[in-house]
């Protein structure tokens, strides 16, 4: 006799094996990136990154807690993947320390470019949604643009000790302006649909660090 199927509740994910699990959340989580980069936080929805992952509507909470644990994901997810860039460009030891800094802008406007200036930088959409956020995503950020800070501090460092830029840098606070600067270009590149901001940002910056 065959033994009847049984139905399972609308919306509960099937058995899948450890690595199915694994797969799927690191899918979930690079969707959510791309979606996050064009719309931010509080304009993408759920049901759209699901979609795109072809995960059946009502899974999402078998892989992630809430959508807040998700965007914490996503949060530490993003500031490892652009670390790691960081340091493919700026570990370069191949090219002087400005030349590394400024393969990194060229890259990074290419990438602007690829996607015809739609998508931006995670980090900073989510810090210019904060008062929406949840507060716990403060913390986050700022750990973020702190490691990035030190790294661009470090190179810096070394440019100041190649003869570079001026002796009287302070390559701590030029770092940390890099960094509000950048994505202060980079939101309004998003907005123009044009590279000439980050262009602009580029030439005063380095005219700055040289005087």
């Amino acid at each position: 006799m065959t033994k009847p199927s049984v139905k399972r509740k609308p919306g509960r994910p099937k058995k899948h094996s450890a690595a199915d699990f694994i797969d799927t959340r690191q899918a979930l989580v690079r969707a959510g990136l791309a979606a996050l980069t064009i719309k931010g936080y509080s304009s993408t929805g759920i049901d759209e990154i699901l979609k795109t992952v072809q995960v059946p509507k009502g899974s999402f909470y078998h892989y992630f807690a809430s959508k807040e644990a998700f965007g914490a994901e996503l949060i530490e997810a993003y500031g490892q993947y652009f670390a790691k860039k960081l340091s493919r460009w700026f570990d370069d030891t191949h090219t002087s320390p400005l030349n590394r800094l400024l393969a990194f802008i060229t890259d990074a406007k290419k990438g602007m470019q690829k996607f015809e200036y739609q998508r931006g930088c995670l980090i900073g959409n989510l810090g210019q949604e904060m008062v929406a956020l949840p507060e716990g995503f403060r913390k986050q950020l700022i750990q973020v643009f702190n490691d990035w800070e030190a790294k661009t501090a470090d190179l810096l460092d070394e440019a100041k000790a190649a003869g570079e830029i001026a002796d009287t840098t302070n390559t701590a606070q030029m770092a940390y302006f890099f960094w509000v600067g950048w994505e202060g270009a980079v939101l309004r590149a998003k907005l123009e649909q044009s590279g000439e901001p980050l262009d602009l940002f580029t030439q005063e910056f380095i005219t700055l660090i040289k005087t």
